[in-house]
């Protein structure tokens, strides 16, 4: 919840289920209760990592890697959900061929991955510790057509 962007009656108890109404009669957008961290994301879910061609490389090298220099910079391995990989894809890798779609069940990532706030306040999934091949559950080539990049059909 952002510092200030709700205060409580004095006259009503703090509890959750309090909070709750009070938030959904407010129709406060940006204040979401989220107990697990998940921004609502079910777990068993894929979640996909775009890879350029050395990057890949490399993981497959070394068993395991610390991202793209981005995610060096950042101290975490940025990933995306399905629905937000494209507009990733158009933003970070305007232009570019032989990149890698990775596509990781967010329940292998334990712990280690953390759902925060990022582009537009969208909730994206991080990974705060090196990515392993082993969590890699499958890879293929992220073509392009047009200077767009091309999805697989299907993915859920």
């Amino acid at each position: 919840m952002r510092s200030g962007s709700h205060k409580r009656p004095v006259n009503q108890p703090c509890n959750r289920s309090y909070h709750i109404n009070y938030r959904i009669e407010r129709k406060i957008a940006d204040v979401v209760l989220d107990p697990d961290g998940r921004g609502g994301h079910h777990a068993n879910m894929i979640i996909l990592k775009i890879l350029r061609g050395p990057e890949w490389a490399d993981l497959r090298a070394a068993g395991s890697s610390a991202g793209a220099p981005v995610d060096v910079t950042d101290g975490y391995i940025h990933f995306s959900t399905v629905s937000q990989a494209p507009e990733t894809a158009a933003k970070h890798f305007a232009g570019e061929d032989g990149l890698m779609l990775l596509g990781v069940e967010d329940d292998r990532l334990g712990d280690d991955l953390k759902w925060e706030e990022s582009r537009g306040g969208a909730l994206f999934p991080h990974l705060y510790r090196e990515l392993r091949m082993s969590d890699v559950a499958w890879a293929q080539p992220l073509p392009m057509l047009n200077g767009v990049h091309q999805f697989p059909a299907g993915l859920e």
